[in-house]
């Protein structure tokens, strides 16, 4: 195969120019196929001879201007990573959008700065201080991924200077089409990885963006994915309810006094609760009848794990039943089994329940 798709020998270059061989191997556990050999010298740049085309230029413009539409996306800042000299940047600028570009090639730079392009020098993953205007509302990187040694530390770069709720347009070329057409001519040296739709969205997915839609676009050259970048689970609502159990525990076991109430469970959440509020010396002992349990502490609070026969050898005035889905069962053995005055509660949840 050719080298490279950029590299033309001159004249003087003919006697030392040879083709490669190109191995093309599939991940067993991903499915994405990829070639096994290192990128080309330029990968980092964006060469682009396609932004010539009139009907590209069509194209580009009508697209741009429905996902501008469809996220509000008119005066916000918008990103293009890989934006070469610019070609599609400035059609994205006329779609009402506050435009900027990452582009490694200096000269590509330099040019998108003599347009009038708001363009920064860098690659991701690597130095993005350039970038003053993060975080960005959204980014359209196209047909740059399949070039990229590390295509999932890119697209997670990228997530990384959009807001949260940041959306994007993610193109490769289409490899579905070229398995579908046997097009053998599609492979090159410069693209790393070859693209289907399920393989694109597995490492948009594994990158940190939930995908919104993918299709087949450019007469089926394409796979044109929108997505949106995934929110991290938001933990605090999990403390509220921490600090709410506690003060609804505390005053349960004020009504009867500290030491007079026990608890039935050593599961992992009962054993959470136990240390989390702090019941080590509050509670007088911890029920379980799994045997290999009884006779020892709980961790990290340190109270005694004891057998159910413990409720009639040292009695306690209330218990407090912690064992998740067999709650309602462990509440019916105590009803049923022992003393009938004591006072049993239920933890639902982070809610207790008298029975």
């Amino acid at each position: 195969m050719p080298g490279a798709a950029q590299s033309f020998p001159d004249a003087g270059s003919l006697d030392s120019d040879r083709g490669v061989d190109l191995e093309v191997c599939q991940c067993s556990g991903c499915g994405l196929v990829q070639l096994s050999g290192a990128p080309v010298p330029y990968y980092e740049d964006v060469i682009r001879a396609s932004a010539v085309s009139e009907e590209m230029k069509e194209f580009r413009s009508r697209q741009f201007a429905g996902f501008v539409r469809r996220f509000s996306l008119e005066a916000k800042k918008v990103i293009e990573i890989g934006c070469g000299r610019g070609e599609f940047l400035s059609i994205m600028q006329q779609s009402g959008v506050d435009a900027y570009g990452l582009e490694h090639s200096e000269q590509a730079v330099a040019h998108c700065h003599g347009m009038g392009l708001k363009v920064s020098r860098g690659f991701i993953p690597g130095d993005t201080s350039s970038l003053c205007c993060a975080p960005f509302d959204a980014f359209f990187i196209l047909n740059f991924v399949e070039h990229l040694p590390e295509p999932a530390a890119t697209l997670s770069g990228i997530a990384d200077i959009l807001t949260d709720d940041g959306v994007g347009l993610v193109e490769v070329p289409n490899f579905d089409m070229i398995l579908r057409e046997n097009l053998f001519s599609e492979f090159i040296g410069d693209h790393l990885s070859y693209f289907t739709r399920d393989t694109l969205e597995r490492t948009l997915g594994l990158s940190g963006f939930d995908v919104l839609e993918s299709s087949e676009v450019w007469h089926e050259y394409i796979i044109s994915a929108v997505v949106k970048k995934r929110r991290r689970a938001d933990l605090s609502r999990l403390g509220r309810c921490q600090a709410h159990l506690e003060t609804e525990i505390d005053r349960y076991i004020r009504r009867f006094g500290d030491g007079r109430v026990a608890v039935w469970g050593a599961g992992h959440q009962a054993l959470a609760v136990i240390s989390l509020l702090k019941l080590g010396g509050r509670i007088r002992y911890v029920v379980d009848s799994a045997v290999f349990k009884q006779g020892k502490y709980t961790p990290a609070s340190h109270v005694p794990t004891v057998s159910p026969e413990a409720l009639r050898s040292d009695p306690v005035d209330a218990v407090i039943v912690m064992a998740a889905s067999y709650s309602d069962e462990v509440a019916g053995i105590i009803r049923e089994k022992f003393d009938g005055r004591l006072n049993v509660s239920v933890l639902r949840g982070t809610q207790l329940e008298s029975i």
